[in-house]
């Protein structure tokens, strides 16, 4: 049973030291309950919080869970998406991503993308992605002190995705700011009011508009690039439409947008916290792949992902009524001493087995294997090309987004110089 110390847990209000740091407050309630109720809003359904291993994989696995509130609820009294019904073109794109659909949709969708990052495509890509990243580094290095997630973790995965989808390179910066737009309304951010969600209409009307036009200039065209052969295989029959296009377009570009930039620059500050882990990498190649593993348990960029009861179950001892919101804390997940002892201790010699830094089930990382390309790339040009990322007993100024779902730095200033 919960702890009368512990207050009713939830996403929202948190302070910036625990938003940086959230693994104590996992702890206290882990080590109390495997789940929690979380605090309750007048007219909204029942939350419950999911802090162990065990708990975390039967909801992001089992059938008795999925995305859609409105078939969790039998339609009645649930919103009608993730997105409030007045932002229309934002509800358009965000409705249609493979992450909030259930089979058969889901399945028909994500079977027509897995071949786009099948390791084969992705070991394809390789040489241009580290292209992609010393270039960034050398732009970077110019300066004595430089923010290394607006110069190098933000621009990286963005520059890498818009490779895949084929878009343009004088279009991509504009594309960025359009996806950083975007996650002004994603989870825990649109507390603040409604200007979040607004700057998230904008970006996503003028996404729609961009990739319609793209669609049209595509039909009949012999690239190879994803894009084209969405089209293409529209053009043939495939169950896609234009919107379907558009929407999978822009949930590539901010999917794997903020979690790369989350990952890389926590792994920087992970690893100033433990210089001898540092030093040990940077000796030692060969552990890269390992270490990305380790790093990804050990801080994930989402820390938590939401499903929908539905049907009546009992979870973590807790009885939970179908239609309840069911909150798996990938985070908590991870640091569970029931499944990976010295849950606190980073080791990047550790057996990489079943963490869920990229969930589990249907809706596992799609982009998983791109991202782990990106992830192991760009920490290895960060260990090789900047001297000074070990510096760890020189502060750095590092602001946190106030998100406790994507999770990461929009700020990280570093010495990039070599100077002792």
């Amino acid at each position: 049973m919960p702890s009368a110390t512990l207050p009713r847990f939830d996403l929202k209000g948190w302070d910036r030291k625990d938003i940086a740091h959230p693994y104590p407050v996992y702890r206290r309630y882990r080590e109390t309950a495997p789940v929690h109720r979380g605090a309750t809003e007048a007219g909204k359904p029942d939350t419950f919080y999911v802090f162990s291993y065990a708990e975390a994989v039967r909801v992001l696995s089992g059938r008795r869970f999925g995305r859609d509130a409105r078939t969790a609820s039998g339609g009645a009294g649930a919103q009608s998406g993730p997105v409030p019904a007045e932002y229309r073109a934002l509800r358009a794109i965000v409705e249609d991503w493979l992450v909030f659909l259930d089979p058969p949709r889901h399945t028909e969708l994500r079977s027509l993308l897995s071949a786009e990052f099948s390791p084969a495509v992705v070991t394809g890509l390789r040489p241009r992605i580290t292209r992609i990243a010393h270039e960034l580094l050398r732009q970077l290095g110019r300066n004595g002190e430089a923010d290394l997630v607006e110069g190098f973790a933000a621009p990286f995965p963005i520059l890498v995705i818009s490779e895949l989808l084929g878009i343009p390179a004088e279009h991509r910066e504009r594309l960025r700011a359009n996806a950083v737009a975007l996650q002004e309304a994603s989870t825990t951010r649109s507390r603040s009011g409604t200007g979040g969600y607004a700057r998230a209409e904008a970006a996503a009307a003028e996404f729609a508009r961009y990739f319609r036009r793209e669609v049209r200039r595509r039909r009949g065209d012999e690239r190879t690039d994803l894009l084209t052969l969405l089209v293409r295989a529209r053009d043939e029959g495939a169950p896609l439409s234009v919107d379907g296009i558009v929407s999978t377009c822009v949930h590539l570009l901010t999917a794997g947008h903020e979690t790369t930039t989350n990952f890389l620059a926590k792994a920087v500050l992970a690893l100033r916290a433990h210089p001898q882990v540092l030093d040990e990498l940077r000796g030692a190649p060969e552990l890269t792949p390992g270490a990305v593993e380790e790093l990804l348990r050990y801080d994930p960029p989402v820390q938590a992902v939401t499903r929908w009861a539905y049907e009546d179950t009992r979870l973590g001892g807790r009885e939970v009524p179908r239609g309840s919101r069911v909150v798996a804390l990938l985070g908590s997940a991870n640091r569970d001493p029931e499944r990976f002892p010295r849950p606190d201790v980073l080791d990047v010699r550790r057996a990489a087995d079943r963490h869920l830094g990229f969930g589990l089930g249907i809706h596992y990382c799609l982009g998983a294997t791109l991202a782990r390309a990106e992830a192991e790339i760009g920490l290895r040009a960060l260990l090789d090309g900047v001297p000074g990322l070990g510096r760890g007993d020189r502060p750095v100024d590092c602001a946190y987004a106030d998100d406790l779902v994507f999770h990461g730095p929009t700020r990280l200033v570093l010495d990039m110089s070599g100077r002792p």
